[in-house]
């Protein structure tokens, strides 16, 4: 194989020359220009397409493509000429159904010359890089037709006037219009643009610039606010009927700059129409359109945020530093709940839940609840007083909203440890009167407690509820070691946990002759089975039931009374008359107890176990006392007890301050070991920093108190200051 001489095989073209007709292209083209002659005039229906293809065919395959090409333009050319001239001389209303039907017209023919010369437009156009057929059609039409001196302005000009009359509620032609409009769309962006879309949006923000303008001077706020979302959507719709749907964005734009953006502060501000009385009336419909509309311009949103946040925290100012709504507590709390259910509401139905909006309540609520140093205490009051008696009745899912509520507004608190403190005496009241709703409800809010602030500030709270709970174990074992006593469980005892219970190291008064007895055995059984324990009594936390009976007709009462009271009461056994200086050496209740207790058995009407001279609302040191023989009552049962859930006076509320500030000390020290020992070193203002910011989820730490607990570790070799530079510190291992 290898040997054999490889060939070569060689195909040559034709020896012989094909020979043209010289002729062969004019006749050719006469057909051809005579055939789109016939089509222009409507006469094509004769016109046999495949002979003429043919034609057009051989043209090109001869080398007169150019001839053909130049052909074409001519005679489009001209009859377009012809065509402007009969559209130019339509009169009003016509002219643009004139321009529409010969567009139509154009187009069909359009369609039927690119049939015939599909060969051209498949190679010759390509290889010479001009213009296809159809292509070359739009821009004869541009040029000739819609760029024509007496129609181009002419055009912009009707149909702005359209959009005009439309906009001014004539009906128009809707059809029509979309046909030009999209006529121009298909002519080229640019010359939609420039032919229409921008005179359109200039003579629109002109409008609208007006219209505005008129609104503003004779609307309120609210009708201002419809009339801008009715021409926003009105504006929406007619891009979806007649223009391209890239108009959309850029008009709707124009009608947000010129009736929004360009009004926004003077509606917002509106005099007795605008945003803050829109929130004071609750127009929940006209502040989500507001919303709605202003979003969709810069800076809108912030516009809205800023007046509500600046209105809220002026009515919460009032709200929490008012005296007159100090008075009540329990009002003063749900004013606040009430004012934050409104705003929820506001945020959730008109301003579509928008975080932003919950971020700014809740800095505006934090801000005023804070104002009132007394906030902790009227929270703990209100919980109070729904665990006593407000959720009586109330459904399981209600209770859970009501404390959910009150945990709301607990975590708006900077001083939670000062809640903890009245919380912790509030409940303390509850359990040890027996007076809470619901053992359930009391835990619940527990858990909440510690979800919210962890362990350590519950721990205390849920020792109290042990100790209760002990406390009937010991009791039945008291009485079942006591069996002389009988069932008549005189004396009930509680015993606390020191460290749990919000005790006073209070001054034991003298009990009658009869309980101490009895309180004498039940220490003895108690220290009997319990080693290593001290009992001392609180008798200013205690409750007795005393039966009493008045005057000659014998009327009998059973009276709930606090141990004070009965220790007051019982000595009047034994005497008809005694002065305030005989109670008090007596009983030896500290004297603003005692008056407090001879206030409330003698002034309050109803209650008025006793009478005294001279009668007066205040108890004087000169005061004399005796029971009353005309008190009557409806009720066999009749509790005498001092005010529940009252508001500490001054300088009860200087003494809890006092023990807050004192219980703060060791919690701010040690936070400032925990965070020296991980570091090591660091600078003061960085301690301050680091404490504040651990310390900030049970109170908001006193940079002062923290300088004077970092002198106080100094001092007892926790840390040191570094030699060189003052400012920093140590950490002594």
């Amino acid at each position: 194989m290898s040997n054999q001489k490889k060939r070569n095989f060689q195909i040559e073209a034709f020896k012989h020359r094909v020979v043209v007709d010289p002729k062969y292209a004019d006749k050719t083209w006469k057909i051809l220009e005579h055939a789109i002659h016939e089509i222009y005039n409507h006469n094509a229906s004769g016109l046999s397409f495949e002979e003429l293809y043919r034609n057009a065919y051989n043209m090109v395959l001869h080398k007169f493509g150019e001839k053909l090409y130049n052909g074409l333009v001519a005679t489009m050319t001209s009859h377009l000429r012809e065509i402007s001239k009969s559209v130019e001389a339509a009169q009003g209303d016509s002219f643009l159904e004139e321009l529409n039907r010969k567009w139509n017209d154009h187009n069909k023919a359009l369609q039927m010359i690119r049939d015939i010369l599909m060969y051209m437009d498949r190679t010759y156009i390509p290889s010479t890089h001009k213009t296809p057929v159809h292509e070359l059609g739009l821009n004869l039409w541009r040029d000739n037709i819609i760029h024509s001196s007496k129609i181009q302005t002419r055009l912009q000009n009707t149909l702005l006037e359209l959009v005009h009359r439309e906009r001014t509620g004539e009906v128009i032609d809707r059809g029509l219009m979309r046909n030009i409009v999209k006529m121009l769309m298909d002519l080229g962006s640019s010359v939609y643009q420039e032919d229409f879309e921008k005179p359109f949006l200039e003579v629109s923000a002109e409008f609208y610039r007006g219209e505005s303008q008129k609104f503003i001077e004779c609307c309120d706020c609210g009708d201002y606010l419809k009339k801008a979302e009715k021409r926003l959507n009105e504006e929406i719709e007619r891009v979806t009927h007649y223009l391209d749907s890239k108009s959309e964005v850029k008009i709707t734009n124009v009608v947000e700059k010129e009736m929004i953006a360009n009004h926004m502060l003077r509606l917002v501000h509106m005099e007795n129409s605008g945003l803050v009385n829109m929130l004071l009336d609750d127009k929940y419909e006209d502040l989500g359109r507001m919303y709605n509309l202003f979003r969709r311009v810069p800076n809108g949103l912030s516009t809205i945020r800023e007046v509500m946040t600046s209105h809220l925290r002026e009515t919460g100012k009032q709200l929490v530093t008012d005296p007159e709504r100090l008075k009540d507590p329990v009002e003063f709390v749900q004013r606040l709940l009430d004012e934050k259910d409104k705003y929820d509401s506001i945020i959730s139905n008109a301003f579509n839940n928008d975080k932003t909006f919950q971020n700014a309540l809740n800095s505006s609520f934090e801000y005023f609840i804070n104002l009132n140093a007394r906030s902790p205490e009227f929270i703990s009051l209100f919980v109070d007083d729904k665990l006593r008696k407000g959720l009586k009745g109330v459904s399981e899912e209600d209770v859970e909203i009501i404390l959910d509520k009150v945990m709301m507004l607990f975590r708006y608190l900077q001083e939670k440890d000062v809640f903890e403190k009245y919380y912790k005496q509030h409940l303390a009241k509850r359990l040890l009167s027996g007076k809470t709703v619901s053992d359930d409800a009391e835990r619940s809010l527990i858990v909440k407690l510690k979800t919210e602030c962890g362990y350590q500030f519950t721990s205390k709270l849920e020792g109290m509820f042990t100790d209760m709970k002990t406390s009937q174990d010991t009791m039945q074992g008291f009485y079942a070691s006591h069996l002389e006593l009988g069932d008549a469980r005189t004396l009930v005892v509680q015993v606390l946990t020191t460290g749990s219970w919000p005790t006073q190291p209070g001054v034991t008064c003298n009990l009658p002759a009869e309980m101490s007895a009895l309180c004498e055995k039940f220490r003895s059984y108690y220290l009997g089975t319990h080693t290593g324990r001290r009992l001392s009594w609180q008798t200013n936390m205690g409750t007795a039931d005393v039966k009493a009976t008045f005057g000659k007709g014998g009327q009998k009462h059973e009276l709930n009374v606090s141990t004070y009271q009965m220790c007051v009461l019982m000595l009047f056994n034994n005497a008809e008359r005694l002065s305030y200086k005989e109670i008090e050496q007596a009983t030896e209740i500290p004297a603003a107890d005692l008056k407090r207790c001879l206030q409330s058995m003698a002034c309050v009407k109803g209650k008025n176990v006793l009478r005294k001279e001279p009668m007066s609302k205040d108890i004087g040191e000169e005061d004399v006392f005796f029971v009353n023989d005309k008190f009557t009552s409806k009720f066999y049962k009749v509790k005498i007890g001092t005010v529940v859930a009252q508001k500490e006076s001054e300088p009860e509320k200087q003494e809890t301050r006092q023990r807050v500030e004192e219980d703060r000390k060791p919690q701010i020290e040690a936070a400032i070991v925990r965070i020296m020992k991980s570091r090591r070193v660091l600078d003061h203002n960085n301690i301050i920093t680091e404490v504040t910011k651990q310390l900030q989820s049970r109170f908001l730490a006193n940079p002062t108190e923290i300088k004077k607990r970092i002198e106080s570790l100094i001092e007892r070799d926790f840390l040191e200051r570094d030699s060189v530079d003052r400012k920093l510190y140590r950490y002594l291992a």
